[in-house]
């Protein structure tokens, strides 16, 4: 069976045959369990999916909040789970490498 009889049985097993997933709505959910995947912890990639599935169910639109979860997993890959973010330190002023343009 491939994604789309995958999809269409899913669909009509769950009743959800009124959804259609476009070409975009695939992309942006498979992209969004990659990065929650990789930049948070692997099960985090179904139930990111699922909770912005809900959203979703609620009224929000797909590519917006995809874009939310995905920020925020993206903004906490370097963290510990807990973590707050520190406050950015100020850039030191470091001479340029021989091949970059002046400053």
């Amino acid at each position: 069976m491939d994604l789309d009889e995958w999809l269409a049985a899913l669909a009509a097993e769950i009743g959800t045959e009124d959804f259609a997933f476009d070409n975009n709505a695939i992309h942006t959910v498979l992209d969004l369990a990659r990065d929650a995947a990789h930049t948070v912890a692997r099960p985090a990639a179904p139930l990111t999916t699922f909770l912005v599935g809900v959203a979703v169910g609620r009224g929000a639109p797909l590519g917006a909040v995809a874009a939310q979860a995905t920020a925020l997993a993206m903004g906490r890959q370097d963290e510990p789970a807990g973590a707050t973010a520190a406050p950015a330190a100020e850039p030191e002023d470091v001479p340029p490498d021989d091949d970059s343009p002046e400053r």
